[in-house]
């Protein structure tokens, strides 16, 4: 038995030397060091194993080819808001505006769009009614990104006329995340490959399993039809964001349909993707007045929603849509109203909470009252219960499972898109929102707000405290894990 000890001891040292070398050797938060180094001290050889595929940076060939795409849409973004009206009236860019403004467009990627007309979603048979029947009506291009495309009843509807269009002409382009789109196989997808449209999956999402890495999805939302008519938010291609999956109940989520020059920016982001994600240079999107059309007089004026387009991943050495998004929220003066289905701050983003409820604010968040992820709901209940000590008003969505990730500072700056409130977003997945600077539009996001509040709960420190041992001590141990959840 001599040899068997010697051979855990040899093990454990082992461990512990490559441990901490695998965690130190690049950079990365306090937290997420801690929080891989309890797990690979704790459990020898298994903690080596899912660091191997989920603790690893973002591979150098992917970063490659993400960084190597141009903005080829820039030019024409420019051009349409040079045709733009100068007087905005309902948009606010005032001093306080441009302080957002400036920062998330201070490399010159997220120009302002003054003329833009928006309309928020919440439910699932109105987005995919109106998406389908812009899709219905598109001429030229249809260009389709999600994170989540299932081959179920609303994934084959949607399928079948992307097909249609296809076949009458219209160039029809699909990107989708491997990881989030289990079941919709290769050979489902060739039925519209074989009718003529053209599907990637997303260059990260591709051959994880053999490049040990299971991070780094595309968990962006974008349609774009004939470089005009533009959707994102938080919405997925199945049958559960129709509400029709017993688990989850009613779906409650956030998206908007833009017309206006913003879609423009919503097309780029989509060419640079899917240039990213080819295979070969036949596929590839050069730029052309098809796809980014001159929008003249006659179409430029759809609307004066002031709009910018912001998108992130993790090929950025800073997380530029987080960083923006707490600038944004820094302007707050009366009211931070949040939904997010996950709710796992860093320690920047929580300080900033706290700063702002200190000083008087309104910060309301709101958050669902089921799990989709067992862990990460432990956690987002932590991050609640915390909050509610330090002032912040938790609200919790009981009317089936809250998906929403929109912001609302003050009486004219808005938010709707993919990014959660939560490590995976700031960090890890490569999202997109899009930032309003309107005070109408903000009327609809807070009359969306108080609508869902009377489906809701708020959290009180007696509710806190009648939680069991047991469930704070979950919370407590899913907190500790929640950089790497």
């Amino acid at each position: 038995m001599i040899w068997w000890h010697d051979f855990v001891r040899i093990i454990i040292i082992t461990n512990t030397i490559l441990a901490f070398y695998v965690v130190f050797h690049r950079r990365r938060s306090v937290s997420t060091t801690w929080a891989w180094l309890i797990i690979l001290l704790v459990l020898p050889v298994v903690g080596i194993t899912l660091y191997a595929f989920f603790g690893r940076g973002i591979s150098q060939e992917n970063i490659f080819a993400i960084n190597k795409q141009k903005h080829i849409g820039l030019r024409n973004v420019q051009k349409s808001i040079a045709k733009a009206p100068k007087n905005t009236s309902p948009s606010d860019t005032s001093k306080d505006g441009n302080i957002a403004i400036n920062f998330f467009n201070h490399q010159q990627e997220a120009p302002l769009t003054k003329n833009n007309q928006v309309k928020l979603y919440t439910e699932g048979e109105t987005f995919f009614h109106d998406m389908l029947k812009d899709m219905v009506r598109a001429k030229e291009t249809i260009n389709v990104e999600f994170y989540t495309f299932y081959s179920d009843n609303i994934g084959n509807r949607v399928l079948q006329l992307l097909i249609k269009k296809a076949k009458q002409g219209v160039k029809v382009r699909v990107i989708y995340d491997a990881w989030g789109s289990m079941g919709a196989t290769k050979a489902w997808f060739d039925q519209l490959r074989a009718a003529g449209g053209e599907v990637l999956p997303f260059v990260t999402s591709r051959n994880m399993i053999t490049r040990y890495r299971i991070n780094y999805h595309l968990h962006r939302k974008i349609v774009v039809i004939d470089g005009r008519i533009s959707w994102t938010g938080g919405f997925n291609i199945g049958d559960q964001y129709l509400g029709k999956k017993k688990k989850f109940g009613h779906w409650r989520d956030s998206q908007v349909r833009i017309v206006g020059s913003a879609s423009l920016l919503l097309q780029e982001r989509f060419v640079m993707d899917w240039n990213a994600s080819i295979t070969n240079n036949q596929q590839l999107i050069r730029f052309n007045s098809t796809l980014f059309p001159d929008l003249d007089e006659k179409n430029i004026h759809e609307g004066d929603v002031a709009t910018q387009i912001i998108s992130d991943g993790p090929d950025r050495y800073a997380p530029y849509m987080r960083n923006g998004m707490m600038r944004l929220m820094l302007l707050a003066r009366k009211r931070l109203w949040i939904q997010t289905p996950y709710l796992i701050p860093d320690d920047a983003v929580f300080a900033t909470w706290q700063t702002i409820a200190s000083s008087g604010v309104d910060v309301r968040i709101m958050i669902p009252c089921k799990p989709d992820h067992p862990f990460i709901y432990r956690a987002t209940q932590w991050y609640a219960n915390e909050l509610t000590r330090l002032g912040v008003k938790i609200y919790i969505y009981e009317d089936g499972f809250l998906h929403a990730k929109t912001t609302i500072v003050d009486d004219h700056f808005s938010s709707v898109g993919s990014m959660n409130q939560d490590f995976r977003s700031y960090n890890l997945n490569f999202e997109d929102n899009a930032v309003f600077y309107d005070k109408k539009f903000n009327q609809k996001m807070v009359a969306a707000f108080e609508e869902d509040m009377k489906h809701s709960h708020l959290l009180t420190k007696e509710e806190i405290k009648k939680q069991s041992r047991a469930l704070r001590t979950l919370q407590a141990f899913s907190r500790m894990l929640s950089p790497i959840l």
